[in-house]
């Protein structure tokens, strides 16, 4: 059964998400990077707002949080791990979690890494998971808190979703992260092609996200780090998958 999903552009690059549930109008707010265009979105729609899905703590997913409450109160979820960093929770989550709201069920996987107790929130029945920072589109967040191979677990639990997955991520950084890709796997036809639909779709303002997972299984370098033309391609035949994504992701550090 597919979610409504609204893409809403937040600040300079950030994505808030709104999730309708068609059969019974409960709608999810996923991350409130601010509250003006969040509001908008759902006047437009004259939808209400049921519940509140935060990612992490950092302020451009939570500081429109207080105005968007103000005008829809709705239960907030977030990261027990993060709790102390996060606005007051109504519920706080772990890992293997469940999240329902309408006929739809969301489980909750910790992708720590960018952040310690950042979650992802999967909606299996929609084929949809929402990511934040954790997995973005051609890249992946910055290894602030966590640890490279914790990141590397992360992204292997976000890999292993079907292929046909919808990844909502929190940022549109994906020219820059296409403009890296291709400076570690210049070979990558998949990549190749991808980023040359991503430099179109710029130039007209469209948002390139959400994005296929099987589109970043097949060209996202920090998801292709235990294939064998991937670790070749940086010189590192052989070596063992958390240590090519840790080189890669210095590398995009210091791109």
């Amino acid at each position: 059964m597919p979610l409504d999903i609204v893409t809403i552009p937040c600040l300079s690059d950030n994505y808030a998400y709104l999730a309708r549930d068609p059969d019974t109008g409960i709608t999810a707010l996923i991350d409130i990077p601010e509250a003006a265009p969040i509001l908008q979105a759902l006047d437009l729609r004259g939808w209400s707002l049921d519940l509140i899905l935060i990612t992490h703590h950092h302020d451009d997913h939570i500081m429109g949080l207080e105005a968007v409450l103000a005008k829809h109160p709705a239960p907030v979820f977030g990261a027990k791990a993060d709790a102390h960093r996060l606005p007051d929770l109504d519920t706080a989550l772990v890992e293997g979690d469940t999240v329902a709201f309408g006929s739809q069920t969301g489980h909750v996987i910790d992708v720590s890494g960018h952040t310690i107790g950042h979650i992802a929130f999967h909606f299996p029945g929609a084929e949809v998971v929402f990511t934040a920072d954790s997995l973005m589109a051609l890249g992946c967040g910055r290894v602030f808190e966590g640890t490279k191979p914790q990141m590397w677990d992360s992204l292997k639990k976000l890999a292993a979703l079907p292929p046909e997955t919808l990844v909502c991520s929190g940022h549109e950084y994906t020219s820059a992260n296409a403009k890296f890709a291709l400076s570690v796997d210049p070979d990558n036809v998949a990549l190749q092609a991808r980023a040359q639909k991503i430099a179109e779709m710029r130039k007209k303002d469209m948002p390139t996200v959400p994005s296929i997972l099987g589109d970043e299984l097949a060209s996202n370098p920090f998801l292709r780090a235990d294939q064998a033309d991937l670790a070749a391609a940086i010189g590192m035949q052989g070596a063992d998958p958390a240590d090519v994504f840790a080189e890669i992701r210095t590398r995009k550090d210091n791109f």
